[in-house]
């Protein structure tokens, strides 16, 4: 195994770390305003579970990036350009059942990375990976069972699912997407080929689309951008900004 580039890794905690808080505080805008309670509270549980997850994965990028910062400095005092999401994460909530989808979408691809995490050579990497994965193998359940109870149910439930798979499936690709930091992480045994995930992430989605009625939209064609910073949507700097601005207001301010 190839010595760790500590550059490449700190981008790829980044990475991980930022698909979680980003995507735990799209879900957490549902908290209060679900359809019903049971849902509400299964989000906001769902939420806590991914910025839990934040916190390790940012905590560690901040002790690789040595500069004496905290998760917490991370996620509050980067600016827009600097997170490494996936733009999948970042979408707006839309209805229920576009929440659902995004969720399911990230949570089938999440079930597969973190096992695979949880088997390098990172000790960190292991740890964090192995915490996680007990949280995302109910994450994908769920998901998935919502995702199949709305697409075969009524004519308007599965028209409104058919729309969120149609509109947010051109996003996944990126979650595949494969760089010299990925080759790093390749090379020095801690993360998979992300390219190498997408055979057994086509045939889960394929068996729940399956089950849920829908239609796997064709074409390869994929939004990118956001794991690089290079591009990301309008709607980052919106959550951004409200995710932000307490500590901006207030900087330094601790409950």
């Amino acid at each position: 195994m190839a010595e760790v580039d500590n550059t490449a890794l700190l981008q790829f905690l980044l990475r991980t770390g930022d698909n979680t808080l980003i995507l735990g505080h799209r879900v957490s805008e549902w908290c209060g305003h679900a359809p019903i309670l049971e849902e509400d509270i299964a989000l906001a549980n769902t939420a806590l579970d991914l910025i839990g997850q934040t916190q390790l994965w940012l905590g560690y990028a901040a002790e690789v990036q040595g500069m004496g910062k905290s998760a917490d400095d991370l996620a509050f005092l980067r600016d827009v350009w600097d997170f490494r999401n996936v733009l999948l994460v970042e979408l707006p909530n839309g209805d229920f059942g576009q929440t659902l989808m995004r969720q399911f979408l990230f949570d089938a691809w999440h079930s597969i990375m973190l096992p695979r995490l949880a088997k390098g050579t990172d000790e960190r990497v292991r740890e964090i990976a192995q915490k996680a994965v007990k949280e995302v193998s109910y994450h994908v359940e769920r998901s998935a069972d919502t995702v199949v109870g709305l697409g075969d149910g009524t004519e308007e439930s599965h028209a409104r699912m058919q729309a969120a798979l149609d509109y947010l499936y051109p996003y996944v690709g990126e979650l595949f997407e494969s760089d010299e930091v990925d080759a790093a992480m390749v090379d020095a045994g801690i993360a998979p080929d992300p390219a190498s995930l997408r055979d057994e992430y086509d045939a889960l989605v394929g068996r729940v689309m399956e089950k849920a009625t829908l239609t796997v939209p064709d074409g390869s064609f994929a939004h990118k951008g956001g794991r690089t910073g290079r591009m990301h949507t309008e709607h980052l700097g919106h959550l951004v900004s409200s995710m932000q601005w307490l500590q901006r207001a207030y900087p330094g301010s601790e409950w």
